[in-house]
């Protein structure tokens, strides 16, 4: 049993949540994620580790309550315990020696572009950071993410905080004006395939971190699957990091819509 020590609401869906698993915080490297079930007839959810605390033993997720389980997820409150949280899974993020860096988030993908540029940061690389949102009302870890960033850019899509347009935009406007190693885009599967045809026109190295649907987290299931330089990868031991010039995003994002149905059923009978 995993108690969960503190919860934050970031937007009116996206809840931040401290959880007690020290033998997790111990071994947790940027870029990996756990697998969740709430209790022993719950579904396993993957979350990425958006940070964690080596010496009080704790991990933090950052999620957004959208299907069955992420609300059951949502509705609980400091001092509950969560079943199962197994982890560290999946391959830390190989970051290489970069000098200077961009980091993308998109949306809730905020969470996890923050312990990437954490990492950056720690590493001594001067890291720019832009972060996109549909409006004002969900914009998250703003300040998290400009502790860890010598710049950091916010865009949303009506102009309604930050800069009017989308990541993309500041992004071409970027690598026109200087030279980065490294960009690192995480968030909607759109937002990823643009940035990854930008960088590629400028011959930039870019990560992506993707999330397919998964179940067991091992490799073992290939719910996870996807088509990356060709070849079939499995993001829950492969990835989640990919190269975002190899990816193929269009079969990724028909995959992730596969079972849209039966969720919005699922939360329908659960009272959601």
């Amino acid at each position: 049993m995993f108690e969960i020590l503190e919860k934050r609401q970031l937007n009116a869906q996206v809840t931040l949540m401290k959880i007690a698993a020290p033998f997790i915080a111990k071994k947790v490297k940027a870029g990996q994620f756990v697998i969740i079930r709430i209790d022993e007839k719950g579904e396993r959810i993957p979350l990425t580790v958006e940070d964690f605390d080596r010496e009080n033993g704790t991990v933090s997720i950052v999620f957004q309550a959208v299907g069955y389980s992420t609300r059951r997820l949502a509705a609980l409150s400091v001092g509950d315990f969560i079943s199962d949280i197994v982890g560290p899974l999946g391959q830390p993020t190989e970051f290489g020696t970069p000098k200077k860096a961009i980091v993308i988030g998109g949306g809730v993908g905020c969470a996890i572009a923050y312990p990437q540029a954490k990492a950056l940061y720690n590493m001594g690389a001067q890291v720019t950071v832009i972060a996109g949102f549909r409006n004002k009302d969900i914009v998250i870890l703003e300040e998290e993410l400009k502790k860890v960033s010598s710049k950091t850019f916010i865009t949303t899509d009506d102009g309604s905080y930050g800069e009017k347009g989308f990541v993309t935009d500041v992004l071409k406007r970027l690598l026109g004006e200087d030279t980065y190693d490294l960009v690192i885009a995480i968030g909607p599967i759109p937002m990823m395939k643009f940035v990854s045809l930008a960088t590629k026109e400028f011959g930039v190295k870019t990560i992506v971190s993707l999330n397919p649907i998964m179940i067991d987290g091992t490799g073992m299931c290939g719910g996870c699957r996807v088509s990356v330089g060709g070849e079939t990868k499995f993001a829950c031991v492969d990835g989640p990091d990919f190269d975002g010039h190899l990816v193929d995003f269009d079969s990724l994002m028909l995959r992730n819509t596969g079972y849209k149905a039966e969720e919005e059923h699922a939360c329908k009978m659960g009272g959601f």
